[in-house]
């Protein structure tokens, strides 16, 4: 490795050559990049409703500039309250068959790793063009939701609208004047009547995630980490926590994209779903509660699991985020299949919803972008641009390619630590065990937030025991981090 000036130098290289290896493609070649350049604002359909009066705004990570998503709401006469969700049309400028289209079907998802977005559509398109971004007028996929104030489904439609994005909001900005007290961010301020409008739509989506808890959706808890640079010097891993506004949007977006998959069936037309399917490592997750002092039942029942969870959040936060680690890994990761109408999908275990798509990201996935094109069609009444068995080969590599960009992604951050911490050989930190098996011992070390192998004899340590590490290597192009006692 180079020296510090050159940290996020280093994370490129190691991130392009993990994409690669992968196969999945880093760059654009010459004919998608002419593609792009050719391309001016959408054209939008004088057929299409005029929502632009309408107090729009966007709510995302601070540093985000591919913006898929806004709201709105509208309090009903009977205490329901109108959500609308506004998808960018995407598909507007990227047609299927193009050469960017291509791009985006091959890699099928943008790629973040600490030092570098490889993202799916160039950022003319991404972070201009097709980006819902503050101050603009763009097309979109409107999806209406009229929420009961038990957090019920009263009614839903999907159309095609023109909005504006009165407010380019960020998470952690809303997140503290909704929970902490602390001041309306500025941007909201400007916009008169946006304060109430936040208050309302983060009351309906209390009231959804509170119904999907009763139903069994899992609040589960990972450490996930978010790079620091000072320049091109990586000074720190801060852990990105969950906060008021973030679970807003989650809520939001999970209600729309059972909106979405609903909408496809009832137009009788086939789908790409989102399923998590019911564990079949359950007796695993029984037994890891039993050891814990807790009794599941011997089926898979997600009620049961998420009460087990919120005990043990409350019980003991500092494990928490391992417990949820482990339980995330015994429920095997998602993936898309193909819903034929007139079939049962499997669901999504952890969300606890039957019928569930990608509909809302499509600058940022594939499944998103095809769904958004079916969309369209059954709007339109015209036949389906993906035929089911054409869907059926599209799940599958989709699958494929975000297994292929989450672990791009995980090696690239681990690459990120090792080079945080590779100036501290022998220095040594407070640590909790993660993990414990036939393969070693696993450690997290709290300041950073960073895990690594723990060089002890196997059956030595238990899970959950705090430990003094010391830092014995690390090796930054595998992101490989060892600690002894």
């Amino acid at each position: 490795m180079q020296n510090n000036a050159h940290h996020k130098h280093d994370l490129r290289d190691i991130a392009r050559k993990a994409m690669i290896s992968r196969g999945l493609i880093p760059d654009f070649t010459p004919a998608e990049l002419s593609e792009a350049a050719l391309m001016q604002k959408a054209a939008v359909p004088e057929s299409i409703r005029d929502l632009r009066s309408l107090l729009w705004c966007s709510i995302d990570n601070d540093s985000s500039r591919d913006l898929d998503q806004l709201s709105v709401s509208e309090t009903l006469p009977n205490g329901a309250v109108k959500i609308l969700v506004a998808i960018a049309d995407v598909d507007s400028l990227v047609k299927q068959g193009s050469a960017l289209d291509g791009h985006a079907q091959h890699n099928t998802t943008s790629v973040y790793t600490p030092a570098i977005i490889f993202p799916m559509l160039p950022e003319k398109l991404s972070t201009d063009l097709t980006s819902l971004n503050g101050g603009e007028d763009r097309p979109a996929m409107v999806i209406e939701m009229v929420i009961a104030a038990d957090g019920s489904m009263v009614s839903s439609d999907i159309y095609r609208a023109l909005v504006h994005n009165y407010a380019k909001l960020a998470y952690n900005s809303v997140a503290a004047w909704l929970s902490n007290g602390a001041p309306i961010p500025p941007e909201a301020a400007a916009v008169p009547g946006m304060d109430q409008q936040l208050r309302t739509q983060d009351k309906v989506a209390q009231n959804l995630k509170q119904l999907r808890h009763l139903k069994g959706a899992l609040d589960l808890e990972t450490v996930q980490t978010r790079p620091v640079f000072a320049g091109e010097t990586l000074t720190d891993l801060q852990a990105d926590e969950k906060n008021r506004a973030k679970e807003l949007i989650e809520d939001f977006m999970i209600a729309a994209n059972g909106v979405t998959a609903n909408f496809l069936k009832s137009k009788n037309v086939s789908s790409l779903r989102r399923i998590v399917r019911a564990p079949e490592r359950w007796q695993k997750i029984v037994a890891l509660a039993a050891t814990l002092g807790e009794t599941l039942p011997a089926e898979p029942d997600a009620v049961a699991l998420d009460t087990f969870l919120a005990k043990r959040r409350a019980a003991d936060p500092l494990r928490f985020p391992d417990l949820s680690l482990t339980v995330v890994k015994l429920m095997g990761r998602g993936e898309y299949v193909v819903d034929v109408p007139g079939a049962q999908s499997p669901g999504h275990f952890g969300l606890a919803v039957n019928d569930y798509t990608h509909s809302t990201a499509p600058n940022r996935r594939f499944p998103d972008l095809l769904t958004q094109r079916m969309l369209k069609a059954a709007i339109a009444g015209t036949p389906p641009p993906y035929p089911a068995d054409v869907l059926a080969q599209l799940a599958q590599h989709c699958s494929a390619q975000e297994d292929a960009a989450a672990k791009v992604e995980r090696q690239v951050r681990k690459s990120a630590a090792a080079l945080l911490l590779e100036h501290r050989i022998g220095e040594r930190f407070d640590a909790i065990v993660t993990g414990a098996n036939e393969k070693g011992t696993w450690v997290r070390i709290f300041t950073p937030p960073v895990e690594g192998k723990l060089n002890v004899p196997n059956g030595s340590m238990k899970v959950g025991v705090r430990v003094t590490a010391k830092l014995l290597s690390v090796d930054v192009e595998r992101g490989f981090i060892d600690f002894g006692v």
